[in-house]
């Protein structure tokens, strides 16, 4: 932020360029003579926000045009997500790029406003409101700014999922990676399936903790949203100009879909009819077999996928492709016909020819696959797109050769890693990833071509929800750091060692507050408090830092 920055109210993610007046210098009353006027095009974030303010703050926020009021007007000389807030004593005015612009300038107001515009009702009726004056232009660092939540491995419900997005829309993060199949469960209705969720939803127990923990939670588990429930995430998160890309893991983490549909796994390998939904953590021997019954059960899949999340809103459909093992392929007679009868070297081309495969339907289709790193290993689709986990060095590959790539190495951006060393961190994983640490990640790593930056189309955080039984538990780890990671993502930071993180943590005294308000059961600084601990839940912490690859 540029000019006098102390009168700025912790503003998260900081804006580009912000010139307040000073204290004392100006303010804007919000009272109940302030009216609200949307110009052509900002009618939905009008909409939006007298529902959100509006009923924090008791205002009914009226159309008009005359007197104090607050203005939404798209200006098509910014770019599309970019903004210009502008306040002083007459008024209050959002000018954005497109209706996405004016959103995100919407959210900055919200801020403004102090951390009681984040709760649902006002708990201070009659109460007048005051909006510092200012003049903020802004606009994201990165298109694809994006946030993945498995839903596979510990059930969410609807109204978790919505509320969500509605956190990432406070934290101006527009891409929702929906994670929705997986070897422990299946989630998503299919109607010409219907035994993927009748049977593939649901598991008998789940392992408590880390895979070698001892612990079992014996309490069936599982979930699915019906189409729906699909749809209305899809419009919720439309309407706060939120991508959804929805995931469906193939040919590996496919056990769920397998045990509803045994036919569909290596039958001439293992008696699949014995398979049942997992229970446990890790990697699944059991993949899809690639057969052409295999193909035609899934593009059945994704042509529902597709009526559900229509291009608009997902133009990219990320088909999983990670962590497939091949030692029932290699085994498997069916499978080294395949590889025969196509010519291929091996079975990692054979997962290529798989992978293939689907980018042609979906391109044919007005769509975009993406896949995890692993897609790269015998060949990358023409048009294919990356989600970079393994670190860098996929991203960096798929860019330098011409692919679209999203960085989320989960050595520095998958929060269901730890976020301290201390004993007290429930069911610890992987590397400590500390507030600060986030902070300091940088998607775009050093050396990349000119050419190959541009290819990086954004960032995203990972959270993996083995050890996450419940929203709470996916709060406390994805919290307080996705409001670091939404910095990153959307300002245009210095280099890692120069970023001010003692001024992000001054910022965050504020932002905490709104977490607060919005009921984010978030780590504290101190430490989790007592009811946040797993005590004696055996976890899988990796000491050091974590390597650059």
């Amino acid at each position: 932020m540029t000019s006098d920055d102390s009168a700025a109210p912790g503003l998260i993610p900081a804006p580009r360029e912000a010139s307040w007046a000073g204290p004392g210098r100006g303010l804007y009353r919000l009272d109940e003579e302030t009216v609200l006027s949307a110009a052509p095009g900002a009618e939905g974030v009008a909409r939006w926000l007298r529902a959100a303010v509006g009923a924090a703050t008791g205002l009914e926020l009226p159309s008009g045009t005359e007197g104090p009021r607050v203005e939404l007007s798209p200006d098509p000389a910014l770019a599309p997500e970019a903004y210009r807030l502008t306040v002083d004593a007459e008024a209050v005015r959002i000018a954005g790029g497109s209706a996405a612009g004016l959103f995100w300038g919407a959210q900055t107001f919200r801020q403004l406003l102090g951390p009681d515009a984040f709760r649902r009702a006002p708990i201070a009726p009659g109460r007048t409101w005051h909006v510092p004056a200012v003049v903020i232009e802004d606009a994201p660092r990165f298109s694809w700014r994006g946030l993945m939540l498995d839903v596979s491995r510990h059930f969410l419900p609807k109204d978790d999922v919505l509320r969500y997005l509605d956190l990432m829309a406070a934290h101006k993060l527009n891409v929702f990676h929906f994670h929705l199949t997986d070897d422990q469960g299946w989630r998503v209705e299919i109607k010409r399936y219907p035994r993927l969720t009748e049977a593939g939803a649901w598991r008998s127990r789940t392992k408590y903790g880390h895979r070698a923990s001892e612990l079992w939670d014996e309490t069936p588990h599982g979930g699915f949203y019906t189409q729906d429930d699909i749809r209305e995430i899809v419009a919720y998160a439309a309407e706060r100009h939120i991508r959804v890309v929805p995931e469906i893991d193939i040919p590996g983490h496919s056990q769920a879909a397998i045990s509803a549909y045994p036919e569909l796994g290596n039958t001439d390998v293992i008696d699949t009819t014995t398979l049942s939904v997992w229970d446990t953590w890790g990697i699944n021997p059991n993949v899809l077999a690639p057969t052409d019954d295999t193909l035609r059960f899934f593009e059945g899949v994704f042509e529902e996928v597709l009526d559900l999340f229509p291009a608009a809103t997902s133009p990219f459909i990320h088909v999983g492709g990670d962590e497939c093992l091949k030692d029932q392929w290699k085994e498997s007679p069916t499978a080294q016909a395949r590889i025969a009868e196509l010519g291929l070297k091996d079975e990692d081309e054979l997962q290529s020819w798989f992978i293939r495969h689907f980018d042609s339907w979906l391109t044919a289709r007005g769509r975009r696959l993406i896949g995890w790193d692993e897609i790269l290993e015998g060949g990358l689709a023409e048009g294919a797109a990356v989600s970079s986990w393994r670190g860098y060095a996929g991203g960096i590959a798929a860019a330098e050769a011409g692919h679209d790539v999203v960085m989320c190495p989960e050595q520095q951006v998958y929060l269901d890693h730890r976020q301290d060393g201390g004993p007290d961190e429930p069911m610890p994983i992987g590397y400590v990833r500390t507030l600060e640490e986030v902070y300091r990640f940088e998607p775009v790593p050093p050396g990349l071509s000119e050419e190959a930056v541009r290819h990086i189309l954004g960032t995203q955080a990972n959270v993996w929800t083995e050890v996450m039984q419940n929203r709470s538990r996916v709060d406390y780890q994805v919290f307080p750091r996705l409001a670091a990671f939404a910095e990153v993502a959307w300002t245009a930071l210095p280099p890692p060692s120069d970023r001010d993180f003692t001024g992000f943590e001054e910022r965050m005294t504020a932002h905490y507050a709104r977490l607060d308000a919005l009921g984010v059961d978030y780590r504290r600084p101190g430490g989790p408090l007592p009811r946040q601990r797993r005590p004696g839940i055996l976890g899988r912490p990796i000491e050091g830092a974590p390597p650059v690859v």
